[in-house]
């Protein structure tokens, strides 16, 4: 049992259980596996793939710290682990972004923005996030620069953590922006809701996970562990002290993610093409029409993700394909695959 006292040598602060890894290294391999088989039945590489990569992430982490528990001093280790298993979560968002475009290709006419630029739009502000994160570790870690220097990198993490939140709340008003515009148009097709409902729960665990690392890292800014006479352990956050933290609020939080979407894979209820979207008449026809397009430059994509420019010269007017009358081929929705 955990005393929350200070292991001597250890770089965990404790000393790390030995079976855990062993547990969440043998489901994250199960679950990829599953992913892989999934993204091979349903063709669906571009749309889930990531999270076979991130299964792969998870299961060599909790593998390097599986081999650092029997070697808690051992520095390399507790790095290598720490970076795969904390590197696979924003990349599960990444590949959250990328199902949120296909639901709104699945009903463009309600969409609040153009669908193929959720992911863009999503993963630059992601890219800004992880430039200041590194900026942040550059100048917090290196102990040669001034003490202001260091403190601008820290400020810049705690920037970081705060602009992600503030990502994820964007993402899922975006979200439910579209889900109230599918809802006041009448729009209750259930493989829809069932995609979107799938990707709220991932958004929320996601959300609490990063909501408890930017708490771990604020007990942990708050410390000087570099002043003369060290600090008192005591005074730790238990999030530092305690190792179920991490097991909870990271590895198990992940784990079910990656289940979740295994159980409810969003091309059970999603189309395989992109031009394929859902009648406005009755919510249930599949038509496949032209795409979703957007002739602008990537870069004013990136800059006006809503084409707010479009809105005011009234351009929106000729991409909505769906308006064209005998536009596309119409079938009966074939539900979940």
């Amino acid at each position: 049992m955990e005393t929350g006292e200070y292991v001597q040598g250890s770089v965990y602060f404790y000393a790390p259980n030995k079976g855990a890894p062993v547990f969440f290294a043998v489901a994250f391999a199960a679950s990829g596996i599953c992913h892989t088989y999934q993204c091979i039945r349903y063709n669906s590489w571009r749309l889930t793939g990531l999270y076979v990569f991130c299964s792969v992430l998870f299961t060599a982490g909790f593998v390097v710290r599986e081999m650092g528990a029997f070697d808690y001093s051992d520095l390399i280790k507790f790095i290598i682990s720490t970076c795969l298993v904390y590197g696979a979560p924003p990349l599960i968002e990444l590949a959250n972004y990328n199902i949120l475009g296909r639901i709104l290709y699945y009903a463009p006419y309600h969409s609040p923005i153009h669908p193929g630029r959720v992911i863009t739009t999503f993963a630059f502000i992601s890219f800004i996030i992880e430039s200041l994160n590194g900026a942040g570790v550059a100048h917090s870690a290196n102990m040669s620069l001034p003490a202001h220097v260091q403190e601008i990198g820290r400020s810049l993490l705690k920037a970081a953590l705060v602009i992600q939140l503030a990502v994820l709340a964007c993402f899922v008003l975006l979200a439910a922006t579209f889900h109230r515009r599918c809802l006041r148009g009448g729009l209750r097709n259930p493989n829809l809701l069932a995609s979107l409902y799938t990707l709220y729960i991932s958004t929320f665990l996601l959300s609490v996970r990063t909501v408890f690392r930017v708490a771990e890292y604020w007990s942990i800014a708050q410390h000087d562990f570099y002043k003369p006479g060290g600090i008192d352990v005591d005074e730790l956050s238990p999030a530092i002290r305690y190792e179920w933290f991490f097991w909870v609020f990271e590895a198990t939080l992940m784990l079910v993610n990656h289940v979740l979407m295994n159980v409810r894979h969003p091309r059970r209820y999603l189309p395989k093409s992109a031009k394929t979207y859902l009648s406005r008449e009755d919510g249930a026809t599949e038509i496949m029409g032209p795409g979703y397009k957007d002739g602008r430059p990537f870069w004013v994509t990136v800059i006006d993700p809503f084409d707010l420019a479009g809105l005011v010269r009234r351009r929106d007017k000729e991409d909505r394909f769906w308006e064209v009358e005998g536009e596309g081929k119409g079938r009966a929705a074939e539900g979940q695959v």
